[in-house]
């Protein structure tokens, strides 16, 4: 996007750094946590994934908007994060399924983005500094104004921010996903009833529940605040616990939820957030990293077995704090934090990483299939 376009936009962080730049999407004053993601392609799915509710996305790739915007690849409604961060715009985006520009996009949902920034001097500042609150704005160009508003807002730490994303009503999902990018067989044809899956909305993408239902499951998704003898009265054969925005601790509802799920010894499988809040319902602690995991190449694993993941959290679990009947089955092997878990003994199970991709490697798919064959196993085991 030329310069010349553009009106002048200010990013500035908590503790008074700030970074002049140029306006796209829409004008305006964004306050959000500053954090980075450090993928190379889907930035239309990072924008629309509930997870970023609350936060200022970094882009560390150079050029942002280059395939434009279209309705398949959005994780939600629309945009969920508060604004966005660029080193450089594409204003005519170049793609076959492309039906708008990036930067229509953002301004068509009052999204504020600031570029022309040195983001890789903005990377480098946060990871040794650590996420923190800051603030894009075209109207506040003074940097000392613009401070008092960030240094003004609630820190990430503490913030229960499922309540925005969560969905108000409970509905049914039944798209698989698309034909056009389906990349395993998943259907088992000799099975007469699909199974029942109810789904506890913390922020859920929509690609988890196409892949769940691409591998045969009738979803039901619920807001986070449903109580567990409404979830029980729809007969799950088992419980899936999405990602979300926040810190984990935050939501007390959901870890309380979970707690009393837990007694009916049916299989859980969480995701993200869901991981979290499992481990919370076992009785662990969760704690904030310094600048999280966001990005598409994270390896994870244990014992030589490695996965590619995409990943986008800024908590995790304390390896510390687990009950003697739960394991690790992986770890983020860039800092050895907890990235999987599953009870010894029951079949509780989850992931801090996204196995449903969108964007990202497709590496731990065989997760959904190892949650249906879980569900399949202990509804044979009530037949016989």
């Amino acid at each position: 996007m030329p310069v010349l376009a553009a009106s002048p936009a200010l990013l500035v962080l908590a503790d008074g750094t700030s970074y002049q730049g140029w306006s796209f999407g829409a004008t305006g004053t964004a306050i959000g946590e500053v954090v980075f993601n450090t993928a190379m392609t889907g930035y239309q799915e990072v924008a629309t994934d509930p997870s970023y509710c609350g936060q200022i996305v970094t882009f560390t790739y150079p050029e942002l908007g280059n395939t434009g915007v279209n309705p398949e690849d959005e994780e939600s409604a629309h945009p969920q994060i508060r604004g966005a961060i660029a080193r450089n715009i594409a204003r005519r985006p170049s793609n076959w399924r492309s039906t708008q520009s990036l930067p229509d996009y953002f301004k068509e949902h009052n999204i504020p983005g600031i570029y022309g920034i040195d983001t890789r001097a903005l990377t480098i500042k946060l990871r040794s500094s650590g996420a923190m609150n800051g603030g894009i704005s075209t109207d506040i160009l003074d940097p000392a104004e613009l401070l008092k508003k960030v240094q003004a807002a609630p820190s990430m730490a503490g913030l229960n921010l499922v309540r925005e994303v969560t969905t108000k009503e409970v509905y049914e999902w039944s798209d698989p996903t698309a034909d056009i990018w389906e990349f395993r067989p998943v259907l088992d044809e000799t099975q007469d009833e699909p199974l029942t899956v109810v789904a506890i909305d913390f922020g859920m993408k929509r690609n988890i529940l196409r892949r769940l239902a691409s591998y045969g499951c009738r979803v039901i998704v619920v807001p986070a605040d449903t109580p567990p003898e409404q979830i029980i009265n729809y007969n799950p054969d088992g419980i899936f616990l999405s990602n979300g925005p926040g810190d984990p601790a935050a939501v007390s509802e959901g870890i309380a939820t979970t707690r009393a799920l837990l007694e009916r010894q049916q299989p859980i499988f969480g995701i993200c957030m869901g991981h979290q809040i499992l481990g919370l319902s076992l009785g662990a602690e969760t704690f904030k990293l310094k600048f999280g995991h966001r990005g598409l190449n994270h390896p994870a694993g244990l014992q030589r077995q490695v996965e590619i993941t995409s990943q986008n959290h800024g908590f995790a679990i304390n390896a510390d704090t687990l009950n003697p009947e739960v394991e690790i089955t992986h770890l983020n092997l860039n800092d050895r934090t907890v990235a999987g878990l599953r009870h010894k003994t029951l079949p509780f199970f989850s992931v801090q990483y996204h196995p449903e991709a969108s964007p990202g490697p497709h590496d731990a798919d065989y997760l959904f299939e190892q949650f249906v064959q879980s569900m399949r196993s202990r509804k044979a085991h009530q037949q016989s």
